[in-house]
């Protein structure tokens, strides 16, 4: 049903089957050149081509390019720091210490505190966030994930639902996102509880749009289908990564199964979105087959942002992404049919999700990214 890289004879005028060069304007002297060729051996950028040097494979006129600034360069062949662009500034403010206390309060749990989100300032102090139900403890192991991981003792808490719409109302949200850890030890695999959350919402707040991101259950289509029933806004459930690094990424899942799961969403009518992080490794032909796969399903929405290592425990990060690159990838996706979708250096899930939906709903704004 969908494509596999090896199948895939990519039209060389849209880039899709050619591998990423950064282009730089600079002078390319040896020392320059000496320092990217040791970035370059250790993965950490692509080919490049400095001053009309080329630092790689090539050839030259096979390449997909975007463009680098010297200091962007300087930033990615260091190997010792965070580039600037990955890094979200922010204060606690005010908004985020009453999301927080409320949190707290009502024994609830954000998957933007479990998963060490990078824009946990900046979406707190503007009074939304993205709720994590069923427990702290995921039962997969995925390997860039920051949630704890095992067995969870309790099943999920059945006075959870009415706890998180008590809060949404108290925040005066209009629009929410709920999300769970794994819960392979459930008969339905947590889906019941997700649809309890859905219709607890709908009864508590009625005007506010709700928007999941699920876990797979398995391929249990029926414990989809209970989640289909209540008929949430939108449908996320995130790809994460290209198929070859699923074993690596998260051994728990399957490619095929997450392309099902959407595709079903999609014919049931509901709008659907999924995501995938950048810098685990991933060559660009390979995303261009994630876009296709994506859009041939029916999914509306895609995020694209850069993998962020939580701990030397975790995968490492392969590559940082330069800028460029993020609208880039914007445009590729666009032009292998998704609808929508949002590329950036910190764009997560649930990132905006209120804008990146209308915008999907109405047709506005088709390719966008970070800002």
């Amino acid at each position: 049903m969908w494509s596999s890289l090896r199948d895939v004879m990519w039209s060389s005028d849209e880039g899709s089957g050619r591998q990423r060069a950064f282009v730089v304007d600079a002078v390319p002297d040896e020392d320059l050149l000496c320092v990217v060729r040791e970035a370059r051996a250790r993965g950490a950028v692509p080919d490049v081509i400095v001053g009309g040097a080329l630092v790689g494979d090539g050839p030259g006129d096979g390449l997909d390019p975007v463009g680098v600034t010297p200091d962007e360069l300087r930033q990615l062949v260091s190997g010792t720091r965070l580039p600037r662009w990955v890094v979200e500034k922010g204060s606690f403010g005010p908004g985020y210490v009453r999301l927080k206390a409320l949190m707290r309060q009502e024994s609830l749990v954000t998957v933007c505190e479990e998963a060490a989100c990078p824009n946990i300032q900046r979406c707190w102090s503007r009074g939304t966030a993205t709720f994590m139900i069923a427990g702290e403890t995921c039962t997969r192991g995925c390997r860039f994930c920051d949630v704890t991981s095992g067995k969870p003792m309790l099943p999920p808490d059945p006075g959870e639902p009415a706890r998180l719409a008590d809060a949404a109302a108290a925040m005066g949200l209009r629009y929410v996102v709920v999300t769970a850890v794994a819960r392979d030890d459930q008969p339905d695999g947590g889906a019941g509880h997700f649809a309890a959350v859905i219709h607890a919402l709908r009864d508590r707040v009625p005007d506010a749009r709700v928007e999941v991101l699920i876990p797979d259950f398995r391929g249990n289509w029926d414990a989809l289908d209970l989640v289909i029933e209540t008929r949430p806004d939108v449908l996320n459930h995130n790809t994460e990564t290209v198929p070859r690094l699923y074993r690596r990424v998260r051994p728990g899942a399957r490619y095929e199964r997450t392309l099902e799961l959407l595709e079903r969403s999609r014919a049931a009518g509901l709008l659907t979105k999924s995501g995938i992080m950048v810098g685990l490794g991933e060559h660009l032909p390979e995303v261009a087959t994630v876009f296709s796969d994506l859009a041939a399903a029916g999914c509306d929405v895609v995020t694209v942002g850069q993998y962020l290592s939580p701990s030397p425990a975790h995968l490492p990060v392969v590559r940082f992404y330069a800028p460029a690159e993020y609208p880039a990838l914007a445009a590729l996706g666009h032009s292998l049919g998704l609808a929508h979708v949002e590329a950036g250096p910190l764009v997560r899930s649930s990132f905006e999700a209120d804008r990146v939906a209308d915008e999907a709903a109405t047709g506005a704004a088709p390719v966008t990214s970070w800002r």
